[in-house]
């Protein structure tokens, strides 16, 4: 009896399939038929699709337009940095410039900037810096590069150019000819500790 049933659901099932299959196939093929019947529609505008479209743009054009831009944006920013003030330019005076070895064979290598007073291009192993001078209480020749965020200083004795944002030392003890003899004259007459001083 139950191999009956059994026989009998599944010969029925399959014809239960079918019949709730077909209409889903009837619903699917109705937005096949609008699609069709739509897209003649949408043809007959040629005339207002044509001006709807927009204009192709040669290629050459667009770059030498891009190029124009960028020419205009170097030049306003060429115009903002010649106005550094006298202070920052008496700082510029004071950064040696040339190759400067570093620790463990590292180099930086400082220019200045021919077409623009003030303005220097920090270079070395997987860095390159265009900087300007700005003024600390302390005296430090410090040199920037606010969009690139590294800031090279220079004391008396040493130079290190470091990564603000992410917050390392890319270069440290650089040392110029003229830092190289104010290091040795430190290391043979140490200057003083105020901690060494006498009590009174």
């Amino acid at each position: 009896m139950k191999a009956l049933l059994v026989s009998a659901l599944l010969g029925v099932l399959p014809g239960l399939v079918l019949a709730q299959a077909a209409p889903a196939k009837a619903d699917t093929a109705k937005p096949v038929q609008k699609k069709a019947a739509t897209k003649p529609a949408e043809k007959k505008p040629v005339g207002k699709k044509a001006k709807a479209e927009p204009k192709k743009v040669d290629p050459t054009s667009s770059r030498a337009q891009l190029k124009s831009a960028a020419n205009q944006v170097a030049s306003g920013v060429r115009a903002a940095e010649a106005a550094l003030g006298p202070e920052q330019l008496a700082i510029a005076e004071r950064v040696y410039v040339g190759e400067i070895p570093c620790e463990l064979n590292a180099h930086v290598n400082v220019a200045k900037d021919p077409a623009a007073p003030g303005y220097f291009q920090l270079d070395g192993k997987g860095f390159r810096y265009r900087m300007s001078p700005v003024a600390t209480s302390t005296g430090a020749v410090r040199l920037e590069d606010k969009e690139g965020g590294a800031v090279w200083l220079q004391i008396a004795n040493k130079s290190m150019l470091m990564d603000q944002k992410r917050g390392q030392r890319l270069a440290d003890e650089c040392k110029s000819p003229a830092q190289v003899a104010v290091a040795e004259s430190l290391k043979n007459a140490p200057a003083r500790s105020l901690l060494d001083e006498p009590a009174k």
